[in-house]
């Protein structure tokens, strides 16, 4: 009887031990929302953080997917898209922007009534969108090689040439940088936004194909994701000198650091999700491996709700869907 009782403590003890481990986990898969009938390659999402609503660029199937995350439910679609790539709300115009690869606009819809408003023409693939803060613009990247600022109304304010098209940008809130990947380019483009010219060409030859990028101001370091080979490079922010590397999942197209918790999400294509925790700014070590979906390479990090947003394609017999991870 006595070695039945210690052989079920002992049995309780390791479950205890189990859970603690998972909870300690810096992601759990929370919620998936399916999304059926959505066909093809998934690009880029926004979060409106008034409307509790979440925007996902549905490129393969000419749409833009608007979630309510209140009631966990697809509430709305604009069609007749060509390739929606970038996709971006402004709670301070309550506007929508979305740039389309296959025509090359960027086209803006009201908030509230998803009804268009504006379309210009940038002549080929209109890709990702920033909205700067400082300057309230909407910066897309483009074609051969731009980047072109427009206000509201999408009256353009500039345009910057760069070598080659670029990739994922990140912009500098404390200062007028941008910082651009350009992987046809081998490189990372900085561009002062002051002078509206690039001043720095960072070349890259330890790895290529660098599409997502993600930025620690504070600490001055520019995360770069490569995907020949899957790697992770920390470059310091002023300099463009590589300070550490470390394998990543495969085929990664969004990137997000959590300055909260000093943390890095990496979503990659091969149905991996990477957390890399950042000890300091010149050490990181991978924390966590999830699988999540084939061909879910992109997604949506909102600090504000502690939720990262995985859009994975439809795989099979397997619908379209939303992977929601709570942040720990």
């Amino acid at each position: 009887m006595l070695g039945r009782c210690i052989c079920l403590l002992l049995l309780n003890f390791a479950v205890f031990l189990s859970c603690q481990a998972q909870s300690a986990q810096p992601l759990a898969l929370e919620k998936t929302l399916p999304l059926p009938g959505i066909q093809g390659r998934i690009d880029h999402l926004s979060f409106d953080s008034k409307g509790d609503r979440l925007f996902v660029s549905a490129l393969g199937n000419g749409t833009v997917e608007v979630i309510d995350l209140r009631t966990m439910a697809r509430s709305h679609e604009i069609t007749g898209l060509k390739e929606p790539q970038g996709v971006l709300f402004s709670v301070q115009d309550d506007r929508l922007f979305v740039a389309c690869g296959g025509d090359g606009t960027l086209r803006s819809y009201s908030g509230s009534t998803y009804a268009p408003l504006r379309t210009v023409s940038l002549g080929d693939d209109a890709d990702n969108v920033r909205f700067d803060a400082a300057s309230h613009e909407i910066l897309v990247g483009y074609g051969s090689g731009g980047i072109a600022a427009f206000n509201k109304d999408l009256k353009q304010i500039s345009d910057v040439k760069l070598p080659a098209h670029p990739e994922s940008f990140q912009i500098g809130q404390s200062g007028s940088l941008l910082y651009i990947n350009i992987p046809d380019g081998k490189m990372i483009a900085v561009v002062d936004r002051a002078r509206n010219a690039v001043t720095h060409q960072w070349p890259q030859f330890t790895a290529h194909a660098n599409f997502p990028m993600a930025l620690d101001e504070a600490s001055h370091r520019v995360f770069i994701g490569f995907r020949r080979p899957p790697l992770l490079e920390v470059l310091n922010a002023d300099s463009g000198e590589p300070v550490a590397q470390l394998p990543i999942a495969a085929d990664a197209d969004d990137m997000f650091y959590d300055h909260n918790r000093r943390r890095i999400y990496v979503i990659g294509g091969e149905g991996v999700l990477d957390v890399i925790e950042q000890k300091d700014a010149d050490h990181y070590v991978l924390t966590q491996q999830l699988q999540s979906s084939p061909g879910a390479r992109t997604g949506l990090f909102v600090s504000d709700l502690n939720r990262l947003y995985v859009a994975a394609p439809q795989h099979g017999p397997k619908p379209a869907e939303i992977l929601i991870y709570r942040v720990q």
